[in-house]
């Protein structure tokens, strides 16, 4: 049982963690993620974005619809198959995923814990 309460523990900071995040940036964690794996890729399909960040396909969509709805990513069709969508960061999502990187991201004691960050 002390396993269970250590994980409802965890959740809970990660859950703050996400709050403040919100907060400061505007974005939901999958939406910052989502910018980091297009920071690092290039480009990704859906699908792919969706293995990156460990969502169902349908979470994903929402996610890209969001992260679209606010500049921060682009979609554009494949060359070989028209039906194939691409996404990318926007000059948008460039810089606001600049400003995430320049601040320093505190995370909850519990969560730097877990991870082994001091």
């Amino acid at each position: 049982m002390d396993i269970l309460c250590r994980i409802r523990d965890i959740y809970r900071a990660i859950v703050e963690f996400e709050n403040m995040f919100q907060r400061r940036y505007g974005l939901g964690l999958n939406e910052g993620m989502l910018l980091c794996t297009l920071s690092k890729s290039g480009t990704c399909t859906s699908g792919e974005v969706a293995s990156f960040l460990g969502l169902a396909c349908s979470n994903t969509s929402k996610v890209i619809a969001s992260a679209e709805k606010k500049g921060l990513i682009q979609r554009t069709l494949g060359n070989n198959d028209k039906r194939q969508m691409y996404f990318r960061l926007t000059e948008k999502g460039k810089a606001q995923l600049s400003v995430i990187k320049e601040n320093d991201l505190e995370l909850p004691a519990l969560l730097k814990i877990a991870l082994s960050i001091n």
